[in-house]
């Protein structure tokens, strides 16, 4: 039976990306994923690469911003690998915030008349602004990019038939086990997202968090060929511009198990939202709409490291920043599972803190 030096279960955007970081180092890898790749959480965000958000959980602010600064050059090799671009957007972003706790220390605060300057097509919103030097990507295109680089990389995927458990021989983790086969691996990563607890023997406590969404067409083009140039967050909804013209609206928080099912109402009123910070938008027409399942933990930390099974490993959790996150993830996991010191202390993300 063939074998690999590492299985990933889980072919979204962190799989994906800590494969191809794998690979680069010379192992054989195997990402093993229960439906088509790339089509679950990476596949629904929206793409905001959102490092100075003051709601980030102050742990994750250095790896957030270490990973927007990998950013650049994560695309540029994705983009030349695949051929494919992603649409990686650095304008900015312009935050409407309602007396945050903490201020981010990247956040410039804006004039009344400085608002207009940058986005003339917004409408008053009655709370004080800020612009965050962030950016956005395109998630569908970052993940059609990945896949087609980790293809050209050799890496292998089997999909189709969930991963049901982790077989373990002598304490340490050997192989994937699947409904009628496994995959022998020397090392096994589990990148499974919301789905992350349901691969025994180890039930981590991940759960989905529901996110409705939807695309509106613009209604014409600016002067630089978007509608709006920058990404755009208010307390009850966000817009961020694609440079086709599409907006994307989001999103919603919703506790709701695994049901993905689209809403009209909940859409409505997102759409609502979103003509009150852009008035133009209220005539746009949309293009889509859809759900997807964030991967929440309990203290809203991912979960990264090695479990107590020897061999078998954790990276999941990433709950609204798996985008965000996917390079400095990668890198870290890179490290850990080949035995390396990680760059960064990895403690408060480690699976033990859900150890019974």
């Amino acid at each position: 039976m063939k074998s690999w030096d590492v299985a990933i279960v889980g072919g979204g955007i962190v799989g994906v990306s800590l494969a191809r970081a794998l690979r680069k180092h010379g192992a054989s890898v195997l990402i093993v994923e229960r439906g088509e790749p790339g089509r679950e959480a990476s596949y629904a965000a929206a793409g905001m690469l959102a490092h100075c958000d003051p709601q980030l959980p102050e742990p994750l602010q250095p790896l957030a911003t270490a990973s927007f600064a990998m950013y650049r050059e994560f695309v540029h090799e994705l983009e030349d690998e695949s051929g494919l671009r992603v649409d990686l957007r650095l304008e900015g972003c312009i935050a409407f915030f309602d007396r945050p706790a903490v201020l981010p220390a990247c956040a410039r605060p804006l004039s009344d008349q400085e608002v207009p300057q940058l986005e003339p097509k917004l409408g008053a919103q009655g709370l004080p602004a800020y612009f965050l030097p962030e950016g956005s990507v395109d998630p569908r295109a970052l993940i059609a990019a990945s896949l087609k680089a980790a293809k050209h990389r050799g890496i292998e995927v089997a999909f189709g038939s969930p991963a049901t458990e982790i077989e373990i021989s002598g304490g340490r983790a050997v192989a994937v086990k699947a409904a009628k086969t496994k995959y022998p691996a020397a090392v096994i990563v589990n990148c499974c997202g919301a789905w992350a607890g349901q691969l025994a023997p180890h039930h981590f406590p991940t759960r989905p968090i529901k996110g409705q969404m939807l695309a509106l067409v613009a209604p014409e083009h600016g002067p630089h060929g978007v509608f709006i140039q920058h990404v755009v967050r208010a307390p009850q909804v966000y817009v961020v511009p694609r440079s086709d013209g599409r907006i994307i609206v989001g999103s919603t928080l919703e506790d709701v198990g695994f049901d993905k099912r689209v809403h009209a109402g909940t859409i409505q009123r997102l759409h609502q939202a979103a003509a009150n910070l852009v008035p133009e938008l209220g005539q746009a027409r949309m293009l889509e709409s859809w759900a997807g399942l964030r991967p929440g933990t309990p203290d809203h930390l991912p979960i990264l490291g090695a479990t107590s099974t020897s061999g078998y490993y954790v990276a999941a959790g990433h709950y609204r920043d798996g985008i965000l996150l996917a390079p400095i993830t990668a890198h870290l996991m890179d490290q850990v599972t080949r035995g390396l010191p990680p760059d960064f202390d990895l403690g408060c993300f480690s699976p033990a803190r859900f150890a019974s």
